[in-house]
Protein backbone atom coordinates (compact mmCIF):
# COMPACT_ATOMS: atom_id res chain seq x y z
CA UNK A 1 0.00 0.00 0.00
CA UNK A 2 2.65 2.55 1.04
CA UNK A 3 4.62 1.95 -2.15
CA UNK A 4 1.62 3.28 -4.05
CA UNK A 5 1.86 6.79 -2.60
CA UNK A 6 3.64 9.94 -3.69
CA UNK A 7 3.62 13.22 -1.75
CA UNK A 8 0.54 15.30 -2.57
CA UNK A 9 1.19 18.31 -4.78
CA UNK A 10 -0.26 21.60 -3.54
CA UNK A 11 0.40 25.31 -3.05
CA UNK A 12 -0.71 27.65 -0.28
CA UNK A 13 -2.90 30.74 -0.59
CA UNK A 14 -3.51 33.69 1.71
CA UNK A 15 -7.20 34.27 2.36
CA UNK A 16 -6.49 37.98 2.91
CA UNK A 17 -4.55 38.83 -0.24
CA UNK A 18 -5.13 35.82 -2.48
CA UNK A 19 -1.39 35.44 -3.01
CA UNK A 20 -0.09 31.96 -3.83
CA UNK A 21 3.17 30.54 -2.51
CA UNK A 22 4.95 27.24 -2.03
CA UNK A 23 4.97 25.33 1.24
CA UNK A 24 8.69 25.63 1.86
CA UNK A 25 8.45 24.30 5.39
CA UNK A 26 6.14 24.31 8.36
CA UNK A 27 4.29 27.42 7.13
CA UNK A 28 1.33 28.60 9.23
CA UNK A 29 0.98 32.20 7.97
CA UNK A 30 1.31 33.98 4.65
CA UNK A 31 4.92 35.28 4.35
CA UNK A 32 5.29 39.03 4.72
CA UNK A 33 1.61 39.75 5.38
CA UNK A 34 0.59 41.75 8.44
CA UNK A 35 -3.17 41.20 8.38
CA UNK A 36 -4.17 38.06 10.33
CA UNK A 37 -5.49 35.49 7.88
CA UNK A 38 -5.79 31.77 7.46
CA UNK A 39 -3.92 30.18 4.57
CA UNK A 40 -5.49 27.47 2.45
CA UNK A 41 -4.09 24.52 0.51
CA UNK A 42 -4.73 24.71 -3.24
CA UNK A 43 -4.60 21.32 -4.96
CA UNK A 44 -3.95 20.85 -8.69
CA UNK A 45 -6.47 18.00 -8.73
CA UNK A 46 -9.77 19.85 -8.95
CA UNK A 47 -11.64 16.56 -8.80
CA UNK A 48 -11.31 14.36 -5.73
CA UNK A 49 -9.65 11.03 -6.46
CA UNK A 50 -10.64 8.36 -3.93
CA UNK A 51 -8.28 5.54 -3.04
CA UNK A 52 -9.26 2.15 -1.66
CA UNK A 53 -10.57 1.73 1.88
CA UNK A 54 -7.29 0.05 2.88
CA UNK A 55 -5.65 3.48 2.76
CA UNK A 56 -7.73 4.63 5.75
CA UNK A 57 -7.82 8.41 6.01
CA UNK A 58 -5.39 8.62 3.11
CA UNK A 59 -8.11 7.46 0.71
CA UNK A 60 -8.65 11.24 0.50
CA UNK A 61 -4.93 11.99 -0.01
CA UNK A 62 -5.43 13.96 -3.23
CA UNK A 63 -6.94 16.69 -1.03
CA UNK A 64 -4.60 16.29 1.95
CA UNK A 65 -1.29 18.25 2.18
CA UNK A 66 0.73 15.19 3.15
CA UNK A 67 4.25 14.02 2.37
CA UNK A 68 3.79 10.49 3.67
CA UNK A 69 1.26 8.02 4.98
CA UNK A 70 1.39 6.83 8.57
CA UNK A 71 0.30 3.48 9.94
CA UNK A 72 -3.05 2.90 11.59
CA UNK A 73 -5.39 5.54 10.15
CA UNK A 74 -9.14 5.19 9.64
CA UNK A 75 -11.58 7.31 7.68
CA UNK A 76 -14.91 8.69 8.91
CA UNK A 77 -17.93 6.54 7.98
CA UNK A 78 -21.18 7.96 6.63
CA UNK A 79 -24.54 6.17 6.61
CA UNK A 80 -28.17 7.12 6.12
CA UNK A 81 -30.03 7.21 9.41
CA UNK A 82 -33.32 5.37 9.42
CA UNK A 83 -33.81 5.41 13.19
CA UNK A 84 -33.31 9.03 14.25
CA UNK A 85 -34.32 10.13 10.78
CA UNK A 86 -37.71 8.43 11.13
CA UNK A 87 -38.07 9.64 14.72
CA UNK A 88 -37.60 13.25 13.59
CA UNK A 89 -39.52 12.83 10.35
CA UNK A 90 -36.44 13.50 8.24
CA UNK A 91 -36.21 11.67 4.94
CA UNK A 92 -32.58 12.49 4.18
CA UNK A 93 -30.62 12.49 7.43
CA UNK A 94 -27.05 11.26 7.02
CA UNK A 95 -24.73 10.64 9.93
CA UNK A 96 -20.98 10.90 9.55
CA UNK A 97 -19.48 8.91 12.39
CA UNK A 98 -15.91 9.22 13.62
CA UNK A 99 -15.18 6.78 16.39
CA UNK A 100 -15.28 3.09 17.24
CA UNK A 101 -18.19 1.15 15.81
CA UNK A 102 -16.88 -1.99 14.11
CA UNK A 103 -20.27 -3.02 12.74
CA UNK A 104 -20.31 -0.04 10.35
CA UNK A 105 -16.56 -0.09 9.68
CA UNK A 106 -15.63 2.75 12.06
CA UNK A 107 -12.28 1.86 13.63
CA UNK A 108 -10.86 5.01 15.26
CA UNK A 109 -9.35 3.68 18.47
CA UNK A 110 -9.32 7.11 20.14
CA UNK A 111 -13.06 7.34 19.33
CA UNK A 112 -12.74 10.90 18.02
CA UNK A 113 -12.50 12.70 14.68
CA UNK A 114 -9.38 14.34 16.07
CA UNK A 115 -7.60 11.35 14.55
CA UNK A 116 -8.30 12.88 11.15
CA UNK A 117 -6.27 15.91 12.23
CA UNK A 118 -3.40 13.95 13.72
CA UNK A 119 -2.81 11.65 10.75
CA UNK A 120 -2.95 14.60 8.35
CA UNK A 121 -0.75 16.96 10.40
CA UNK A 122 1.86 14.31 11.11
CA UNK A 123 1.74 13.24 7.48
CA UNK A 124 2.60 16.82 6.50
CA UNK A 125 5.63 17.04 8.80
CA UNK A 126 8.89 17.38 6.92
CA UNK A 127 11.32 17.71 9.83
CA UNK A 128 12.98 14.89 11.70
CA UNK A 129 13.31 14.01 15.36
CA UNK A 130 15.36 17.11 16.17
CA UNK A 131 12.16 19.01 17.05
CA UNK A 132 9.15 18.00 19.13
CA UNK A 133 5.69 18.90 17.89
CA UNK A 134 3.75 20.94 20.49
CA UNK A 135 -0.03 20.45 20.74
CA UNK A 136 -2.43 22.18 23.14
CA UNK A 137 -5.67 20.35 23.80
CA UNK A 138 -8.72 20.12 26.00
CA UNK A 139 -8.56 16.32 25.72
CA UNK A 140 -9.56 14.53 22.53
CA UNK A 141 -6.94 16.16 20.31
CA UNK A 142 -4.22 15.22 22.80
CA UNK A 143 -5.39 11.61 22.84
CA UNK A 144 -5.37 11.42 19.05
CA UNK A 145 -1.94 13.01 18.62
CA UNK A 146 -0.49 10.89 21.43
CA UNK A 147 -1.63 7.69 19.71
CA UNK A 148 -0.45 8.70 16.23
CA UNK A 149 2.91 10.04 17.40
CA UNK A 150 3.53 7.08 19.72
CA UNK A 151 2.69 4.56 17.00
CA UNK A 152 4.95 6.34 14.50
CA UNK A 153 7.85 7.39 16.82
CA UNK A 154 7.24 11.15 16.41
CA UNK A 155 8.42 13.44 19.27
CA UNK A 156 5.38 15.17 20.77
CA UNK A 157 4.78 17.50 23.72
CA UNK A 158 1.18 17.84 24.89
CA UNK A 159 -0.21 20.75 26.93
CA UNK A 160 -3.52 19.90 28.63
CA UNK A 161 -5.50 21.32 31.58
CA UNK A 162 -4.99 19.02 34.56
CA UNK A 163 -8.74 18.69 35.09
CA UNK A 164 -9.03 17.14 31.59
CA UNK A 165 -6.40 14.41 31.81
CA UNK A 166 -9.01 11.71 32.26
CA UNK A 167 -9.41 12.09 28.48
CA UNK A 168 -5.90 10.67 28.02
CA UNK A 169 -6.81 6.99 28.02
CA UNK A 170 -5.30 4.37 25.71
CA UNK A 171 -5.42 0.67 25.02
CA UNK A 172 -1.62 0.41 24.80
CA UNK A 173 1.30 2.12 26.56
CA UNK A 174 2.36 5.46 25.08
CA UNK A 175 6.02 5.54 24.06
CA UNK A 176 8.55 7.90 25.63
CA UNK A 177 8.58 10.07 22.50
CA UNK A 178 5.33 11.59 23.85
CA UNK A 179 5.42 13.88 26.91
CA UNK A 180 2.58 15.52 28.84
CA UNK A 181 2.58 18.92 30.54
CA UNK A 182 -0.47 20.04 32.51
CA UNK A 183 -1.68 23.37 33.82
CA UNK A 184 -2.88 23.13 37.43
CA UNK A 185 -6.43 22.26 38.46
CA UNK A 186 -8.86 25.11 37.78
CA UNK A 187 -7.24 25.98 34.44
CA UNK A 188 -8.91 25.65 31.04
CA UNK A 189 -8.03 25.12 27.38
CA UNK A 190 -6.94 28.75 26.95
CA UNK A 191 -4.40 28.26 29.74
CA UNK A 192 -3.10 25.15 27.97
CA UNK A 193 -2.72 27.15 24.75
CA UNK A 194 -0.82 29.84 26.66
CA UNK A 195 1.52 27.21 28.09
CA UNK A 196 2.13 25.73 24.64
CA UNK A 197 2.99 29.17 23.27
CA UNK A 198 5.55 29.58 26.04
CA UNK A 199 7.03 26.15 25.29
CA UNK A 200 7.53 27.09 21.64
CA UNK A 201 9.85 29.94 22.66
CA UNK A 202 12.40 27.31 23.69
CA UNK A 203 14.70 25.59 21.20
CA UNK A 204 13.72 22.16 20.00
CA UNK A 205 9.96 22.69 19.92
CA UNK A 206 7.63 23.63 17.09
CA UNK A 207 3.97 24.65 17.28
CA UNK A 208 1.45 22.40 15.58
CA UNK A 209 -0.49 25.54 14.73
CA UNK A 210 -4.11 24.65 15.41
CA UNK A 211 -6.55 26.13 12.90
CA UNK A 212 -3.67 27.80 11.05
CA UNK A 213 -2.30 24.43 10.04
CA UNK A 214 -3.77 23.55 6.64
CA UNK A 215 -3.21 19.86 7.36
CA UNK A 216 -5.38 20.03 10.47
CA UNK A 217 -8.27 21.62 8.62
CA UNK A 218 -8.02 19.41 5.55
CA UNK A 219 -7.80 16.33 7.76
CA UNK A 220 -11.03 17.36 9.48
CA UNK A 221 -12.55 18.11 6.08
CA UNK A 222 -12.58 14.39 5.36
CA UNK A 223 -15.83 14.18 7.34
CA UNK A 224 -17.43 16.36 4.67
CA UNK A 225 -15.74 14.40 1.88
CA UNK A 226 -17.03 11.17 3.39
CA UNK A 227 -20.59 12.48 3.54
CA UNK A 228 -20.66 14.02 0.07
CA UNK A 229 -19.13 11.05 -1.74
CA UNK A 230 -21.51 8.68 0.07
CA UNK A 231 -24.63 10.77 -0.55
CA UNK A 232 -23.61 11.74 -4.08
CA UNK A 233 -24.29 15.42 -3.48
CA UNK A 234 -23.33 18.29 -1.20
CA UNK A 235 -25.64 18.34 1.85
CA UNK A 236 -28.06 21.20 2.45
CA UNK A 237 -27.28 21.46 6.19
CA UNK A 238 -24.27 20.59 8.30
CA UNK A 239 -24.67 20.13 12.08
CA UNK A 240 -21.65 20.06 14.40
CA UNK A 241 -20.77 21.26 17.89
CA UNK A 242 -17.75 23.58 17.95
CA UNK A 243 -15.07 24.57 20.43
CA UNK A 244 -12.76 26.38 18.06
CA UNK A 245 -14.92 26.04 14.96
CA UNK A 246 -12.02 24.59 12.98
CA UNK A 247 -14.02 21.56 11.88
CA UNK A 248 -16.79 23.76 10.51
CA UNK A 249 -14.26 25.96 8.69
CA UNK A 250 -12.81 22.78 7.22
CA UNK A 251 -16.25 21.60 6.07
CA UNK A 252 -16.87 24.98 4.39
CA UNK A 253 -13.52 24.80 2.61
CA UNK A 254 -14.30 21.26 1.46
CA UNK A 255 -17.65 22.51 0.17
CA UNK A 256 -15.84 25.11 -1.97
CA UNK A 257 -13.51 22.44 -3.38
CA UNK A 258 -16.47 20.18 -4.12
CA UNK A 259 -18.11 23.01 -6.07
CA UNK A 260 -14.98 23.18 -8.21
CA UNK A 261 -15.08 19.39 -8.59
CA UNK A 262 -18.42 19.81 -10.34
CA UNK A 263 -19.84 16.33 -9.70
CA UNK A 264 -21.73 16.95 -6.46
CA UNK A 265 -24.05 19.88 -7.10
CA UNK A 266 -23.84 23.66 -6.86
CA UNK A 267 -25.12 24.47 -3.38
CA UNK A 268 -23.38 25.79 -0.30
CA UNK A 269 -24.59 23.89 2.74
CA UNK A 270 -25.64 25.90 5.76
CA UNK A 271 -23.27 25.49 8.67
CA UNK A 272 -25.33 24.91 11.82
CA UNK A 273 -22.76 24.95 14.60
CA UNK A 274 -23.50 24.66 18.29
CA UNK A 275 -22.11 25.54 21.71
CA UNK A 276 -22.81 24.24 25.20
CA UNK A 277 -24.60 26.61 27.61
CA UNK A 278 -23.29 28.56 29.55
CA UNK A 279 -19.99 28.75 27.61
CA UNK A 280 -21.23 30.35 24.39
CA UNK A 281 -18.78 33.10 23.28
CA UNK A 282 -19.15 32.47 19.54
CA UNK A 283 -22.94 32.37 19.84
CA UNK A 284 -22.87 35.73 21.60
CA UNK A 285 -20.60 37.29 18.97
CA UNK A 286 -22.59 35.87 16.05
CA UNK A 287 -25.95 36.98 17.45
CA UNK A 288 -24.48 40.46 18.02
CA UNK A 289 -23.45 40.56 14.36
CA UNK A 290 -19.85 40.99 15.43
CA UNK A 291 -16.80 39.66 13.61
CA UNK A 292 -14.81 40.27 16.78
CA UNK A 293 -15.28 38.17 19.88
CA UNK A 294 -17.02 40.04 22.69
CA UNK A 295 -15.33 40.82 26.00
CA UNK A 296 -15.32 37.81 28.33
CA UNK A 297 -13.88 38.08 31.83
CA UNK A 298 -11.21 35.41 32.43
CA UNK A 299 -12.62 34.22 35.74
CA UNK A 300 -16.18 34.11 34.41
CA UNK A 301 -14.98 32.16 31.38
CA UNK A 302 -13.20 29.61 33.58
CA UNK A 303 -16.35 29.32 35.71
CA UNK A 304 -18.53 28.76 32.64
CA UNK A 305 -16.13 26.12 31.33
CA UNK A 306 -16.48 24.27 34.62
CA UNK A 307 -20.26 24.28 34.15
CA UNK A 308 -20.37 22.68 30.70
CA UNK A 309 -20.09 18.92 30.37
CA UNK A 310 -18.77 18.99 26.78
CA UNK A 311 -15.34 20.16 27.93
CA UNK A 312 -13.82 20.08 24.44
CA UNK A 313 -16.11 22.98 23.48
CA UNK A 314 -14.17 25.44 25.62
CA UNK A 315 -11.91 27.55 23.42
CA UNK A 316 -11.85 31.19 24.56
CA UNK A 317 -9.79 32.37 21.57
CA UNK A 318 -11.26 30.54 18.58
CA UNK A 319 -10.42 31.29 14.91
CA UNK A 320 -13.73 33.09 14.59
CA UNK A 321 -12.70 36.67 13.64
CA UNK A 322 -9.64 35.87 11.47
CA UNK A 323 -10.02 36.25 7.69
CA UNK A 324 -11.07 32.87 6.36
CA UNK A 325 -12.26 31.84 9.83
CA UNK A 326 -15.62 30.84 11.26
CA UNK A 327 -17.30 34.25 10.90
CA UNK A 328 -16.57 34.20 7.17
CA UNK A 329 -17.64 30.56 6.87
CA UNK A 330 -20.97 31.22 8.60
CA UNK A 331 -21.59 34.35 6.57
CA UNK A 332 -20.80 32.74 3.23
CA UNK A 333 -22.88 29.64 3.98
CA UNK A 334 -25.79 31.60 5.51
CA UNK A 335 -25.35 29.45 8.59
CA UNK A 336 -26.13 29.94 12.25
CA UNK A 337 -24.77 29.34 15.76
CA UNK A 338 -27.05 27.32 18.05
CA UNK A 339 -26.93 26.47 21.74
CA UNK A 340 -27.93 23.56 23.95
CA UNK A 341 -27.79 22.93 27.68
CA UNK A 342 -26.14 20.02 29.46
CA UNK A 343 -29.57 18.50 29.99
CA UNK A 344 -30.46 18.88 26.30
CA UNK A 345 -27.24 17.17 25.31
CA UNK A 346 -27.58 14.28 27.73
CA UNK A 347 -31.12 13.62 26.57
CA UNK A 348 -30.04 13.72 22.92
CA UNK A 349 -27.17 11.33 23.62
CA UNK A 350 -29.49 8.86 25.31
CA UNK A 351 -31.88 9.07 22.37
CA UNK A 352 -29.03 8.50 19.91
CA UNK A 353 -27.85 5.44 21.83
CA UNK A 354 -31.35 3.98 22.01
CA UNK A 355 -32.19 4.57 18.36
CA UNK A 356 -28.84 4.20 16.58
CA UNK A 357 -27.25 1.70 18.96
CA UNK A 358 -23.98 3.40 19.93
CA UNK A 359 -22.82 5.87 22.57
CA UNK A 360 -21.53 9.28 21.44
CA UNK A 361 -19.31 11.94 22.99
CA UNK A 362 -20.76 15.00 24.79
CA UNK A 363 -19.89 17.39 21.94
CA UNK A 364 -21.73 15.14 19.48
CA UNK A 365 -24.65 15.03 21.90
CA UNK A 366 -24.80 18.84 21.85
CA UNK A 367 -24.84 18.78 18.03
CA UNK A 368 -27.63 16.18 18.06
CA UNK A 369 -29.61 18.25 20.56
CA UNK A 370 -29.51 21.31 18.31
CA UNK A 371 -30.60 19.23 15.32
CA UNK A 372 -33.60 18.00 17.33
CA UNK A 373 -34.40 21.57 18.37
CA UNK A 374 -34.05 22.89 14.81
CA UNK A 375 -36.44 20.25 13.48
CA UNK A 376 -38.92 20.94 16.26
CA UNK A 377 -38.81 24.66 15.56
CA UNK A 378 -39.28 24.17 11.82
CA UNK A 379 -35.90 25.65 10.92
CA UNK A 380 -34.94 22.77 8.61
CA UNK A 381 -37.06 21.22 5.88
CA UNK A 382 -38.12 17.63 6.47
CA UNK A 383 -36.82 16.57 3.03
CA UNK A 384 -33.55 18.50 3.22
CA UNK A 385 -30.28 16.59 2.90
CA UNK A 386 -28.80 16.92 6.39
CA UNK A 387 -25.33 15.88 7.54
CA UNK A 388 -24.96 15.33 11.28
CA UNK A 389 -21.26 15.22 12.11
CA UNK A 390 -20.86 12.85 15.06
CA UNK A 391 -17.35 13.88 16.02
CA UNK A 392 -16.77 11.15 18.57
CA UNK A 393 -18.44 7.98 19.70
CA UNK A 394 -18.13 4.37 20.70
CA UNK A 395 -15.96 5.12 23.72
CA UNK A 396 -18.09 3.03 26.07
CA UNK A 397 -17.99 0.20 23.55
CA UNK A 398 -14.23 0.51 23.06
CA UNK A 399 -13.46 0.53 26.78
CA UNK A 400 -15.65 -2.52 27.25
CA UNK A 401 -13.70 -4.37 24.55
CA UNK A 402 -10.20 -3.30 25.65
CA UNK A 403 -8.02 -2.88 28.72
CA UNK A 404 -7.50 0.83 29.34
CA UNK A 405 -4.65 2.75 30.95
CA UNK A 406 -4.15 6.46 31.53
CA UNK A 407 -1.27 8.79 30.76
CA UNK A 408 0.32 10.65 33.69
CA UNK A 409 1.78 14.19 33.47
CA UNK A 410 5.53 14.71 33.30
CA UNK A 411 5.04 18.13 34.94
CA UNK A 412 2.14 20.13 36.38
CA UNK A 413 2.59 23.90 36.17
CA UNK A 414 0.78 26.80 37.83
CA UNK A 415 -1.23 29.11 35.60
CA UNK A 416 1.30 31.85 36.41
CA UNK A 417 4.43 29.88 35.40
CA UNK A 418 7.34 32.11 34.33
CA UNK A 419 9.27 31.55 31.10
CA UNK A 420 12.59 30.87 32.81
CA UNK A 421 11.01 28.34 35.19
CA UNK A 422 9.36 26.56 32.29
CA UNK A 423 12.59 26.49 30.27
CA UNK A 424 14.41 24.86 33.18
CA UNK A 425 11.85 22.05 33.37
CA UNK A 426 11.83 21.55 29.60
CA UNK A 427 15.56 20.89 29.65
CA UNK A 428 14.87 17.82 31.79
CA UNK A 429 12.66 16.19 29.15
CA UNK A 430 14.12 13.41 27.01
CA UNK A 431 12.08 12.33 23.99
Amino acid sequence: MKNDFNPTSYRLQSMASGSLFDDTGWILDAPGELMPSLIRAIYPDKQLHLRNEEFGLYKFASWLPVQRMLAGSSAPVTYKSESIGNYLGLTNLYITFSGYWPEIGAKMSTCSFKETEAYSVCGRMNFGREKALVVASAGNTARAFAKVCSDNYIPLLLCVPYDNIDALWFDAPIRDCVKLLCVESGSDYFDAIHLSNMVCKSDGFIAEGGAKNVARRDGMATTMLSATTFIGKIPDYYFQAVGSGTGAIAAWEANLRLLEDGRFGTNKMKLMVSQNIPFIPMYDAWKAGSRQMLAYDDELARHDVEEIYAKVLSNRKPPYPIIGGLFDALTDSRGDVLIASNEDGLAAGQLFKELEGIDIHPAAEIATATLIQSVGQGHVEKDAVIMLNITGGGEERFKKDHTIEYMEPDFIFPISIRQEELAEELRKLRF
